[in-house]
């Protein structure tokens, strides 16, 4: 078989702006406003009141340790719905050299640069391709736009190298937006022409984003004033350079009551945010079988919690850490019967501690 390294090394893979066609650059400045720390946590929405995800119904697999493009955690993952395809996003592994690169990096190198592999599967796991997005960020959070023809995904770029609490390591986050054309087997870095990149007013910054897609809204989590906050915009506007909130609330604390908040992904869909937060079996405090992932559901309009509770989705999984949320909508001539989906990150076995992906859902609204 040939060496996966050695292949991306010496494969007639372009990186960077020539890899994809070109696409003008456009930075959508935004409509500047200020949000000084003295504001209300939150500026009360208008959106139109939906039914919302049972949080106490069971949760049904929908795929369950599946091999992506790296080896490495699940960071995130989204549908594009309308050509039956799911995108995942994970940390570049250390010692892979990208087509573009002089030198190989480290597993922390790639973290603290934000690189990221990108990989669209279709929705029985089986891989379609793959994409490297150097000096992007951390992808906590991603969403697909879809078209008929393909897909645009949207996630952080722009990464800034943040130092984690134990003095020594960086991680790194995205303070802009970017949406790109799904194109396997290239490599994109964050100054890329194929990008379009969408800023929020100057000082937020770790910015990433999923997509309501019954309803064409962007939601975006970013951090204002050291604090996170989360904003609905129309997805059309946002993307014409408004940046008009529909709705804007703030992160709530005890996402995972009993513990310390870790915060893993969120997915929108009508009046309602859903917000992942776990922890790997091992840590903070999280114990087999029962763990310590919550999903919690908001009020866009009013930013109160409607619903938290605890999830045993995939509890047989080895290490098993919650990461990343998204709505899917299987049968596209039933654009209602949706799922809410979290994804989960396990151990390949107790020997081999590479990483699978799966997903559970919940389909039951009320």
């Amino acid at each position: 078989m040939l060496d996966r390294r050695r292949f991306l090394r010496t494969a007639g893979i372009v990186a960077g702006a020539a890899a994809v066609p070109a696409v003008s650059i456009g930075v959508a400045q935004g409509l500047a406003r200020s949000r000084g720390a003295a504001q209300d946590d939150v500026t009360p929405g208008s959106v139109t009141a939906s039914k919302r995800f049972d949080l106490t119904a069971a949760s049904t697999e929908l795929l369950r340790e599946v091999a992506l493009g790296s080896t490495r955690v699940l960071q995130s993952f989204a549908f594009d719905n309308t050509n039956g395809h799911l995108f995942t996003v994970q940390l570049v592994d250390g010692g892979l050299q990208l087509p573009g690169e002089t030198q190989i990096y480290s597993g922390a190198d790639r973290e603290a640069n934000g690189d990221l592999c990108l990989t669209r599967l279709d929705t029985s796991g089986n891989i379609l391709g793959t994409m490297y997005l150097r000096g992007f960020g951390h992808g906590v959070q991603i969403g697909v736009e879809a078209t008929g023809s393909g897909a645009y995904v949207w996630t952080e770029t722009h990464n800034v190298r943040s130092l984690n609490s134990d003095g020594t390591t960086y991680t790194g986050w995205g303070d802009r937006l970017a949406r790109f054309e799904f194109a396997n087997g290239t490599v994109l870095t964050a100054d890329s022409p194929a990008l379009t990149q969408y800023t929020l007013e100057n000082g937020v910054d770790r910015t990433t984003c999923a997509i309501d897609p019954v309803n064409n809204r962007l939601a975006v989590r970013c951090r204002v004033s050291g604090a996170f906050r989360f904003r609905l915009y129309d997805l059309a506007a946002f993307k014409s350079g408004s940046r008009t909130t529909l709705a804007d609330i703030a992160q709530p604390a005890d996402l995972q009551p009993g513990y310390t908040d870790t915060f893993q992904g969120f997915a929108s869909y009508g009046s309602y945010l859903y917000l992942l937060a776990g922890s790997p079996y091992g840590t903070n405090g999280s114990v087999s079988p029962n763990g310590n992932t919550y999903i919690t559901s908001l009020d866009w309009n009013t930013g109160t919690i409607t619903e938290q509770k605890l999830s045993k989705a995939g509890y047989t999984l080895s290490y098993r850490e919650p990461e990343g949320m998204a709505i899917q909508i299987p049968d596209s001539n039933n654009p209602q019967a949706l799922r809410l989906c979290s994804g989960f990150s396990s151990f390949t076995s107790d020997t081999d501690q590479s990483k699978k992906a799966s997903v559970y859902y919940k389909a039951v609204l009320v």
